[in-house]
């Protein structure tokens, strides 16, 4: 089979390199990639929101099967474009991506059909977003409806804080027509994890539990960015929670998407908190989560495109997993997620074993790599359990060079210290 992967970052580095395993695969394509997806497929220089040049691409190389990496193209009705050119596509049609391209109609979504989330109010008026928020107080957690390259969420924890990031989303319009309109919701404590799923209408094949870094520094202080660095497993979230979060709220999902007309296929990403009235949801999203997959999917034991393969066809891909854990820590440009620079020379890598390294934001200068995004990389370890993968991570990132780059020191901790407990 010939392969094509739709997407530059991290997660379509993850991607590739799995599918690049697969047996019943003869060329993986990748568009537009990256200076490290290029070690590991064939980069095909088209954007991601060409539709009609990935189209006439994938027909001229007889390409097998289209993976959908990115919220954007899925968004704007990628796979419904290319499956009307007759392509098979994996990732949901536009109509189904609404799941994450409108954080309001999520939230709909889960109060029609009784998924666990937070209390919530939407608001297109921001002298009634003001005055709920006024009312609410603070900690409280305002989201921008509409796609925000994972940056749209502030966790305010004071009054001041939340009516500045207000100000930013529907006055100073940060995040464009995305914050048009803002969710207000109530703030939810407890341990945050990650779920994904592979979905073929109501069928929901659940993956193994990530945990994510938001905040930009150590003990999750500084901004929300798109993940600092994920690991997998997450011991602290037991079995009978995973089994609970899938029949509570995946399948839930699945099976409302199919009622509203929206049969969904694809990646179901479930952003979850287990809270003391048990897991509830903060987000979904319509794809491979971000820095999760590149934790996950080395996990895991299947072929990745006889799973897909399976999942389209209706079959129970009967995932199967590694015992490992797997913990990566994201490289990320000073400055991130607000202003940074760009071009820096990465150093350091040649240090680092290849199959460690899923770059991000890389471009290749002759036989320079540089920083062509905020996060740039994540570098990978492994171990029989978090303490070794932390130690066997942060071993490759000493080799790296930080004067242009930084990341954070304390990946995993919290998985290790609830360890010890």
């Amino acid at each position: 089979m010939n392969v094509l992967v739709v997407g530059r970052g991290g997660r379509e580095h993850a991607i590739c390199k799995k599918v690049a395993e697969s047996p019943l695969v003869q060329t993986v394509f990748c568009a537009p990639g990256n200076a490290g997806i290029a070690q590991d497929a064939s980069i095909v220089d088209i954007d991601e929101m060409n539709f009609a040049d990935l189209a006439a691409f994938a027909k001229e190389q007889g390409v097998d099967l289209v993976i959908v990496g990115p919220e954007n193209p899925l968004s704007a009705g990628i796979t419904d474009y290319l499956e009307g050119e007759g392509l098979k596509v994996f990732g949901p049609k536009q109509n189904a991506a609404i799941l994450e391209g409108s954080k309001s109609f999520s939230k709909m979504m889960m109060e029609k059909y009784n998924i666990p989330t937070a209390r919530y109010q939407s608001f297109e008026d921001y002298e009634a977003a003001k005055a709920y928020i006024q009312q609410e107080g603070a900690p409280i957690v305002l989201k921008a409806d509409g796609l925000a390259a994972g940056k749209g969420v502030t966790v305010a924890m004071t009054m001041n804080e939340a009516l500045e990031a207000l100000d930013d989303m529907m006055l100073d319009k940060k995040f464009g027509d995305a914050s048009a309109r803002v969710v207000v919701e109530q703030f939810l404590q407890g341990e945050e994890y990650s779920l994904m799923a592979f979905v073929h209408g109501e069928n929901v094949y659940p993956m193994e539990a990530a945990q994510d870094h938001k905040r930009a520094f150590d003990n999750d202080e500084g901004p929300n960015t798109g993940g600092m660095g994920a690991y997998s497993p997450v011991p602290h979230i037991s079995q009978a929670i995973h089994d609970q979060s899938v029949e509570e709220i995946l399948r839930p999902i699945a099976k409302g998407m199919v009622a509203e007309g929206r049969s969904f296929t694809g990646i179901i990403f479930a952003g979850l908190m287990l809270t003391e009235e048990g897991p509830k949801t903060i987000e979904f999203n319509a794809r491979f989560g971000d820095p999760e997959t590149q934790v996950v999917l080395p996990r895991l034991e299947n072929d990745l495109v006889q799973v897909m393969l399976d999942v389209l066809d209706g079959k129970d891909p009967e995932l199967a997993w590694k015992e490992e854990s797997v913990l990566g820590i994201v490289l990320a440009a000073k400055g991130y997620p607000e202003a940074y620079e760009k071009g820096n020379e990465l150093k350091g890598l040649q240090a680092i074993d290849a199959g460690s390294v899923i770059h991000a934001g890389t471009y290749a200068d002759g036989d320079v790599i540089r920083a062509n995004g905020g996060r740039v990389l994540l570098v990978a370890g492994s171990g029989a359990n978090p303490v070794e993968a932390q130690q066997n991570a942060y071993g490759k990132m000493q080799h790296i060079d930080t004067e242009h780059f930084f990341f954070r020191k304390d990946i995993g901790s919290r998985a290790i210290a609830k360890a010890r407990l």
